[in-house]
């Protein structure tokens, strides 16, 4: 009696895993991620009319516009995460590639995965010292962070920085901390 043929094979269940690890790490981000409701500004005149100004942002606006701002940026990091995993799902899944280009594509996948980790454990240490708000952009080779406070000095900056040394392989030089008020 002849054994019956294994149709899944090793890189199946390897490419699978990976694009299940992918899906989680990108859930995790998403759910981490605060949910916030963006408010249009108001106005009210002499006359006690309602006058709305629709979607304009005041350049002077004290904390309205930064809390829109790190919504806003992490609505846009998750849409453009997500946007990758499904460009890599749709090459990984495509049937003209070799097994190498296989393999890479999901190394790939990943260096992404492990990204979107690292910016999200960023995230909640430097939240942890005490700031309100930041969000974390990384892309291997260099790493932006945008905190929101009323000043930055130089023991705030390179306690962030060494936040960053310790959770990435990114050089101190390729570090940028930028400050919303």
């Amino acid at each position: 009696m002849k054994k019956p043929t294994l149709i899944i094979g090793k890189k199946h269940i390897i490419m699978s895993c990976l694009t299940l690890m992918l899906a989680v790490a990108v859930y995790i981000n998403y759910a981490a991620t605060p949910v916030t409701s963006k408010k249009k500004p108001e106005k009210k005149n002499s006359q006690e009319e309602t006058i709305s100004y629709g979607e304009t942002e005041f350049v002077n606006a004290p904390a309205d516009s930064a809390t829109d701002y790190f919504a806003q940026a992490r609505l846009d990091k998750m849409n453009n995460r997500d946007e990758a995993v499904q460009t890599l799902q749709m090459i990984i899944g495509g049937g003209d590639i070799t097994e190498d280009e296989t393999v890479m594509k999901a190394l790939d996948a990943v260096e992404v995965s492990k990204l979107i980790e690292s910016e999200g454990t960023i995230e909640s240490l430097i939240k942890a010292q005490g700031y309100s708000d930041c969000v974390a952009y990384l892309d291997g080779t260099s790493a932006k962070v945008v905190v929101r406070t009323e000043g930055l000095d130089k023991a705030q900056a390179a306690s962030i920085k060494e936040i960053i040394l310790g959770e990435t392989d990114v050089s101190a030089e390729n570090i940028r901390i930028f400050e919303v008020k």
